[in-house]
């Protein structure tokens, strides 16, 4: 299964934006909304978060965007997984898992040593799809949110 990560731009912005997950997965924000946050993230620092369309093959499958920091002061703010989704119609088929790795893999070819992510301990599919990918919680919990590590 070949996955592809694409910047958002002009022509795939409103497909990413018409992404969504089921009613059952309330654990991720709304692509229009981390849109915009990845607009005034870049305006402050520019270039840290990357919002990536997620594609099988030449088909809109998801939606990932990164907090891509090498230069943040604290180690643990340098390398994020900050919003991950599967739309709702593609879920099931192995596109999250193999997203993933495509994720990962992009982590380490631009040179980050460890990846962090959160999401809420309820969140059972992420999380089955996170350890399986080879994260592990910290124990610390910020928010409500469940932060993993993985080791690159």
């Amino acid at each position: 299964m070949k996955i592809v990560l694409k910047p958002i731009d002009e022509t795939n912005r409103d497909a990413v934006i018409a992404l969504s997950v089921r009613k059952d997965q309330p654990f991720v924000a709304p692509n229009d909304y981390s849109l915009k946050q990845a607009e005034e993230t870049n305006a402050e620092y520019p270039g840290v978060a990357r919002p990536f369309a997620i594609y099988a093959e030449d088909r809109l499958v998801g939606f990932c965007m990164f907090a891509f920091a090498p230069e943040a002061e604290d180690e643990d703010d340098r390398y994020w997984l900050w919003r991950f989704m599967i739309d709702k119609s593609e879920q099931g088929k192995g596109y999250g898992q193999a997203a993933l790795d495509e994720i990962i893999r992009y982590f380490r070819e631009h040179g980050a040593d460890v990846l962090y992510l959160s999401t809420e301990p309820e969140n059972e599919c992420g999380v089955h799809v996170y350890h399986k990918a080879g994260f592990q919680e910290t124990g610390e919990i910020d928010d409500g949110e469940a932060t993993f590590i993985l080791k690159l």
